[in-house]
C-alpha cells in the first residue's frame, strides 16, 4: 500500500500521542497519527481520572495552548474535587473522577473533526532513516510513511511484559500486544535504555460491592473546571466509596510476597515511588495497620470500579483473598485482575528541550518511553513534541518552555537534565516558582504563546481577550481607587488605623477582604463578575509572594558558591522532603552549587536552604 508524505507523523493513540498529533496539526503541519486500532484513541489504561496536585496545573496548560485533554476531561467528568482546596491557590489541584466512555469518545470525536489530520491503522515495526536523520516510519506490512519528523509516544509497549505472580504475558498492556520489532530498532539504533515498570489494581464489578457499609465521597459543589472554555458540568455526578485495606489484608500480603512479581525477583524495572504498589505498602510502611482505598466507578453506565490504593502483582488467588478481607469487599466479584506492566524507556537525557534526540534528528519522544508515569504528563510531553516537530519541518524557530513560565518547562527541564531513576510524577514542589505557575493563570501565562504560534482559533481567541480585558479593567480599576484606614472603616472595612492611603489591590490582599468589601469605595467594582473578581482576589493575594519569589530566584543564580557550613541543620529545614534531608546529611555538601548536583535536588529544595542560610548570617551579624 501507498501512503502519501506527511509533514509529521505521530506513532501511537494514547495520551501523548494524540496531543502531539493535535498539537502538529494545529501548527499547520500535515499529520498522520498512526495506532494499532482507532477504536483504542483515548483510552485510560489505568485509573479513571484525570487532574491531582502538579498534574492539574499540566492539565490547565495543555488546555491554554489549545489542547484536547482539559475539554476531553470536562466532557467525561463525573466527581469534581479541587485538592488542597484549605491551602493556597498556588498548591490547590483540579481532579476528576472521569467516565472511561465518555472521555474516549471526546478524544475520539475531536480527531475526527480535525480536517487534515490523517489517522491510520497500523504497526509501525521500524523507521525510516537518511543519514542520521529519521524521515518516516515503516508498518509491520512493509509499506512506509514518509514525513520531515517522526513523534514516538510508545507508552509501555516497547518490549512490554504484563505480570501476574510468576505469570508472565507479552502486552503493552491487558489484551493488547507489545511492540517488539519497533524495541529491537531502538536498541539496535544505541540508545541509553532502561526499563521501568508500573502497575494497575483489580477491578471489582460494582454490584457485588457492599456500599451501604462505606464511607462516601462526594464531588464538590462548586466544581473546578480543566478547560478555561468550559462554563457549566456536563456529566452526572457521583459519589466515591472509601475503605481500608487491615492488619488481615497485610498478613495476607506479607505471607505471599514471595510469589509477588516484584518481590520474587521477576521484575527488574523500577516502580513508581509515589504510586507504590498494595506490596510496597506493607513493605515500606510496615507500622502502618491500614492504608486508605478510594472505589472509584469507571463510568455511569459501567458496572466495574477501580480500586485506587491496591495495584498489584501478585497471583489471582492471593489477589481474592486480600480483596475479600477489606470491609465492603468481602463478597467482591474480579472482572480483571490486577498487573504489572515492565516496559523500555529511553534515558531523556540524551533529549534536547524540545524532546528531539539528539543522535537523530526528526525524531521526537514523548510520554512514558521518556520515563514518566501520568495521563497528563504524557499529554503534556505530546503537545511540545508534536509542536516541536511540525515547528522544525515548517523552518520555525523552535519554542522552549521555560521553567520560570509553566509546569510543562519544569517537567522538561527536570528530565533532561537529572534523567529518571523511577517513573517520573509532577508535583507542585518541583516548581520553584510555584506561586506564580498557579492552575488559574495558566492561560495568562500560556495562551499568548499559542496566539503567536497560530495554535488558537478565532473562538478561543475572542474568550482569552474578553477576558484579559474584564480583567485590565478591573486592575485599573482597583489600583486607581485609594482609601485611608479611617475612610476604610467608614465603609465596613478593619484595618490597622495607620494612616496609610492604600489601593484597592492592597486591600484586595487581606485574607477576609474580597472585591464587593470594597464597593464602598469604589462602587464601579459591583460590576465585576464573579469570576473576574475571584481572579483579582488570587492576584492580589500572590502579588508580594510573587515580587519577592522572582527576587529570590535571580539571587539564586548569584549564590551557587555560597557556602554552607558542615553543621547546618537540614532537620530544621521547613518544606524539605525526608529523603533530600538524609542525602544531604550523608553527602554534606559544601556549597549550594554542590548541593544542587546531589540526585534528586530540586531548585524549589535549594531556595529553602537557601533562605535557611540566609536566617543564620543575620542571627550571627
Amino acid at each position: 500500500m501507498k501512503h502519501p508524505d506527511f509533514d509529521v507523523v505521530v506513532v501511537g493513540g494514547g495520551h501523548a500521542g494524540v496531543e502531539a498529533a493535535d498539537a502538529a496539526h494545529r501548527a499547520g503541519a500535515h499529520t498522520a497519527l498512526v495506532t494499532l486500532r482507532a477504536a483504542d484513541l483515548g483510552v485510560m489504561s489505568c485509573n479513571p481520572a484525570i487532574g491531582g496536585l502538579g498534574k492539574g496545573h499540566l492539565v490547565r496548560e495543555i488546555d491554554a495552548l489549545g489542547g484536547i485533554m482539559g475539554r476531553a476531561a470536562d466532557a467525561s467528568g463525573i466527581q469534581y474535587r479541587l485538592l488542597n482546596r484549605r491551602k493556597g491557590a498556588a498548591v490547590q489541584g483540579p481532579r476528576t473522577q472521569s467516565d472511561r466512555a465518555l472521555y474516549a469518545e471526546a478524544i475520539r470525536s475531536h480527531v475526527a473533526a480535525s480536517a487534515g489530520l490523517t489517522l491510520i491503522e497500523g504497526e509501525v515495526a521500524d523507521l525510516v532513516e537518511h543519514g542520521e536523520r529519521i524521515c518516516g516510519v515503516v508498518l509491520a506490512d512493509g509499506s512506509e510513511i514518509n514525513a520531515g519528523a517522526v513523534v514516538l509516544t510508545t507508552g509501555t509497549f516497547l518490549r512490554g511484559i504484563i505480570h501476574i505472580g510468576d505469570r508472565k504475558i507479552e502486552g503493552g498492556r491487558m489484551g493488547d500486544k507489545p511492540a517488539v520489532r519497533l524495541a529491537e530498532r531502538m536498541m539496535g539504533m544505541d540508545l541509553p535504555l532502561g526499563r521501568l515498570k508500573t502497575g494497575t489494581p483489580p477491578r471489582i464489578k460494582s454490584a457485588s460491592i457492599n456500599w451501604d457499609i462505606l464511607e462516601e465521597q462526594q464531588a464538590d459543589e462548586d466544581p473546578t473546571f480543566f478547560s478555561f472554555l468550559t462554563t457549566e458540568v456536563q456529566a452526572r455526578q457521583v459519589a466515591c466509596g472509601i475503605t481500608h485495606t487491615n492488619t488481615k489484608t497485610h498478613e495476607i500480603i506479607q505471607q505471599n510476597l514471595s510469589r509477588s512479581a516484584m518481590y520474587g525477583g521477576m521484575i527488574e524495572g523500577v516502580g513508581p515511588r509515589y504510586c507504590p504498589s498494595i506490596e510496597d505498602k506493607v513493605v515500606r510502611f510496615s507500622d502502618k495497620d491500614s492504608h486508605q482505598i478510594f472505589l472509584e466507578p469507571e463510568g455511569l453506565t459501567s458496572d466495574l470500579v477501580y480500586p485506587n490504593g491496591i495495584s498489584t502483582s501478585l497471583p489471582e488467588d492471593v489477589q481474592h483473598e486480600y480483596v475479600y478481607s477489606i470491609v465492603g469487599l468481602e463478597a467482591a466479584e474480579i472482572q480483571q485482575p490486577g498487573y504489572a506492566i515492565e516496559y523500555d524507556y529511553v534515558d531523556p537525557t540524551c533529549l534536547t528541550a524540545q524532546l528531539e534526540l539528539r543522535a537523530r534528528k526528526g525524531l521526537y519522544l514523548a510520554g512514558q518511553i521518556n520515563g514518566t508515569t501520568g495521563y497528563e504528563e504524557a499529554a503534556a510531553q505530546g503537545l511540545v513534541a508534536g509542536l516541536s516537530a511540525a515547528l522544525q519541518v515548517q523552518g520555525r524557530d523552535p519554542i522552549t518552555f521555560s521553567r520560570r513560565e509553566s509546569y510543562i518547562g519544569v517537567m522538561i527541564d527536570d528530565l533532561i537534565t537529572r534523567g529518571v531513576a523511577e517513573p517520573y510524577r509532577m508535583f507542585t514542589s518541583r516548581a520553584e516558582y510555584r506561586l506564580s505557575l498557579r492552575a488559574d493563570n495558566a492561560d495568562e501565562r500560556l495562551t499568548p504563546l499559542a496566539l503567536s504560534l497560530g495554535l488558537i482559533g478565532e473562538a478561543r481567541k475572542r474568550v482569552f481577550t474578553e477576558k484579559m480585558e474584564r480583567l485590565q479593567q478591573g486592575r485599573d480599576l482597583l489600583n486607581s481607587m485609594t482609601a485611608t484606614p479611617k475612610e476604610a472603616t467608614a465603609v465596613g472595612i478593619t484595618v490597622n488605623a495607620d494612616g496609610k492611603r492604600r489601593t484597592g489591590m492592597d486591600y484586595l490582599a487581606f485574607p477576609d477582604l474580597d472585591a464587593s468589601d470594597l464597593i464602598g469605595i469604589a462602587p464601579e467594582l459591583a460590576d465585576l463578575d464573579d469570576a473576574t473578581a475571584r481572579q483579582l482576589k488570587i492576584e492580589a493575594t500572590y502579588a508580594t509572594y510573587v515580587a519577592r519569589q522572582k527576587k529570590d530566584a535571580e539571587a539564586l543564580g548569584r549564590d551557587e558558591a555560597k557556602q554552607i557550613p558542615r553543621d547546618f541543620p537540614y532537620g530544621e529545614v521547613i518544606g524539605l522532603s525526608n529523603e533530600l534531608r538524609s542525602k544531604l546529611s550523608r553527602v554534606q555538601p559544601s556549597t549550594l552549587g554542590q548541593a544542587g548536583r546531589i540526585d534528586g535536588m530540586t531548585p524549589a529544595a535549594l531556595a529553602l536552604i537557601l533562605t535557611k542560610l540566609r536566617q543564620m548570617d543575620r542571627k550571627s551579624a
